[in-house]
């Protein structure tokens, strides 16, 4: 026999200008809080779906229904975007502890981001060998690694670390060169620019643009020229609008 779980919670979307209670047409996280709705306060509304109250586990199948909601609110308005997984106990917390408590704050952010859109790219070396490159294409790390050769591992122990510092030294400076370059093309053409962490060897930049809408297909063209300049050198994963991660700060706390 399946148990259903009691739907007794709102599950939280996202934060947009809306002074009404109204509707929209997708589907929300849980399959037995379908509608996705407004609460209203003054001049913002959240947007939620009924839900259990429980924690969700970060599957493709949820995520895609955090993100599918999100995607459709940007269609129509600015949208403060909620962390995935946040669920009140009831329409009166989410009024009182959400959005009158920071309703100046949420109000501000809401302001900065009308018009503008995140857009995100991120900058690969297109080569698998990019570390056997750099050092032969560097001198003193290319002699070192020259006089290693045929010598046990024994002996040479502290100056191959001493090559492998020289190498990640390198690969630092040449990630910082590449990626400055990108950003000095990009960044006049946005408002706000946030470099996030790189997560692969390979990655040069991994870079969110907050830009103005009228200004999406400018910044368009600008990574486009780039791809056809460097087509062979680097590979490009550019994504966007997006919801605005990167430029927003909500926090929620129930007490």
């Amino acid at each position: 026999m399946t148990v259903t779980e009691a739907v007794t919670g709102r599950y939280l979307y996202g934060i947009i200008p809306c002074r009404e209670v109204r509707s929209f047409s997708v589907q929300g996280i849980h399959e037995q809080g379908r509608d996705v709705y407004t609460i209203p306060y003054r001049d913002l509304a959240v947007v939620v779906s009924d839900s259990p109250q429980k924690t969700y586990d970060g599957t493709r199948r949820h995520m895609l229904a955090h993100t599918r909601v999100l995607e459709a609110l940007m269609r129509e308005y600015s949208v403060l975007p909620i962390r995935f997984g946040i669920v009140a106990p009831d329409v009166d917390t989410i009024r009182e502890q959400l959005l009158a408590r920071h309703y100046s704050d949420l109000r501000a952010q809401l302001d900065r981001l009308h018009n503008r859109i995140e857009l995100g790219l991120k900058v690969f070396w297109a080569a698998d060998d990019m570390l056997r490159r750099i050092a032969d294409e560097t001198p003193a790390i290319r002699a070192l690694r020259d006089s290693l050769s045929g010598r046990s591992l024994e002996s040479t122990y502290y100056e191959r670390i001493r090559l492998g510092e020289m190498v990640e030294q390198a690969l630092t400076a040449r990630r910082e060169r590449d990626a400055e370059m990108f950003l000095t093309g990009l960044q006049p053409l946005a408002v706000e620019t946030v470099t996030n962490p790189v997560r692969a060897d390979r990655m040069v930049l991994n870079a969110a643009f907050l830009v103005e809408r009228e200004r999406e297909a400018d910044f368009d063209e600008a990574v486009r020229r780039f791809g056809d300049r460097f087509e062979r050198e680097f590979l490009f994963k550019y994504v966007g609008p997006v919801p605005p991660y990167n430029f927003v700060s909500v926090t929620i706390q129930w007490q």
